[in-house]
């Protein structure tokens, strides 16, 4: 079956920013090809009778309604009463996403 090549790894790297040594190039092309490979293996299979399951336990969820407790409310004066840095009746922090990006 056919691999990965050095340049596709590469690409990929590139891709996901990562910055990879050659070592660590060799390592990820022998195991990304063994998992594309797999994968080749697996479409090969018949599924065409096989009914779509999203879980098999039969477990379902439980639900609550939700429910205020009034008595653990804040006001916004006591939200804020721990930091200096207020604007408009919400707290200022450091911007962390570049608009420019």
């Amino acid at each position: 079956m056919s691999g990965l090549t050095t340049d596709e790894i590469l690409h990929l790297s590139r891709l996901a920013n990562l910055t990879l040594s050659k070592k660590e190039t060799t390592t990820l092309k022998d195991q990304l090809s063994d998992v594309i490979n797999y994968f080749k293996e697996l479409k090969k299979l018949r599924t065409d009778d096989v009914s779509p399951t999203s879980q098999t336990t039969g477990l379902e969820d439980v639900l609550r309604e939700d429910q205020v407790d009034a008595t653990r409310i804040l006001t916004n004066d006591e939200v804020l009463s721990g930091t200096d840095k207020t604007h408009n009746g919400a707290f200022v922090v450091p911007q962390v996403i570049d608009k420019d990006l």
